[in-house]
Order: C-alpha cells, then structure tokens, then sequence
C-alpha cells in the first residue's frame, strides 16, 4: 500500500471487492453503474439491472488483476480509479471521444484505459483524485501496459461541468501527472496518454 504525504493518513492500493462495495453503497450513481458503463455497449446495458453490474463487477475481481485501484483515508475507503486493458471497454469502440486517435500499440494487452474516478463527496478536493491516478498508472505498468490512456473532461472550455460529469477526472489532473493530450474529437474531451518510462513533470 502505498503512503501520501497527508495529514489525514491516505493510501492507496490495488483495490478490494469489499472496498469497492463499502465506497459504492446503496445510493447514488455509483450504486446503479458499478463501473460497467465502459464495458457494457447498447442492448447489453439497457438489459442490465442495478445488481447484475454490481455481480458483474464482483466477478471481475476472480481474476488478477484488480480493475481498478482504491484510496483509503485513515483505513476508509474514500475513492476509486477503474484502469484495465482498453479491450475490457466494449463500449469505446464506438465513442465518438476515440474516432481519428492514432494507433498507440499493436498488442490490445498493452493498451490500459483510466475510466472513471469514484470520490467520496467529504473528500473530494483534498488531493485523492491526484493519489489514485498515481496508483492507477503504477497498476497498470506494473500489469503489463506500455501505454496509459484517459478521457478527462477539459473545464477550461466546459466551464458549467457538474461533478457528475468529472467521473473522467479533469485534463489539468492528468497533465500534472505527466500525460499528453494526443486528439480531440470532442471539444472539451480530449485523448490523453503516458507511455511506460515517462516522467512526471
């Protein structure tokens, strides 16, 4: 588990089920996704209820790797980053946020994608976003990928974002922690990526 210079105590590290399920709880959006947005496309999300993705979810954590990573403040779980093999996300096959970005490797295995951020609201501005997007991006070298991409919401030019809809994390997030934009398709929603080997700024 890895130790952030903070006063209250916060942590990361590859997350739990019951981590995920105790920041997750019973209301909420959180609650009714349960990170299957990415994964699941059409049909298969509209056939979906509440607790299939939440078995959904559950059952990705069978398997090594975790799908994500959890912060933890004072041994609470406060928030949570989903990065897996960009393959995973069925659904950003068709996003219009991808079309015309250029090729970053030819091995689906090496490719990870940060999809979404879960903070608890109390903690929200008190530097967990920045925690586990470090914590993902070691999750995901140390699982194979060579390249990281994200899909962060750029508040300069979406100045009337709400909080719900930051679940991608800003740009300046990712810019601090040393990605680079690589298309827009989207104005406001650029393409960031961090190749295995780059620094931080």
């Amino acid at each position: 588990m890895a130790q952030h210079e903070d006063a209250l105590r916060l942590e990361t590290a590859p997350a739990s089920w019951a981590a995920v399920e105790e920041l997750f709880g019973t209301k909420g959006e959180p609650s009714r996704c349960w990170c299957r947005w990415f994964v699941l496309a059409g049909k298969d999300w509209d056939t979906t209820s509440p607790d299939d993705r939440k078995e959904m979810l559950k059952s990705a954590f069978s398997n090594e790797p975790a799908p994500g990573v959890m912060a933890f403040r004072n041994g609470d779980p406060v928030g949570w980053c989903a990065v897996e093999p960009r393959a995973t996300y069925g659904r950003l096959k068709r996003s219009p946020v991808l079309r015309a970005i250029p090729s970053a490797t030819t091995d689906d295995t090496a490719l990870w994608a940060i999809s979404c951020f879960v903070v608890a609201p109390r903690h929200r501005r008190t530097g967990v976003s920045a925690a586990l997007l470090a914590a993902a991006v070691s999750h995901a070298f140390t699982n194979g990928a060579e390249v990281v991409e994200a899909y962060p919401v750029d508040t300069g030019l979406r100045t009337k974002a709400t909080s719900a809809e930051l679940y991608h994390g800003t740009l300046s997030l990712f810019l601090a922690a040393g990605f680079g934009p690589v298309s827009e398709s989207v104005p406001g929603r650029p393409v960031v990526r961090l190749t295995k080997g780059q620094a931080a700024p």
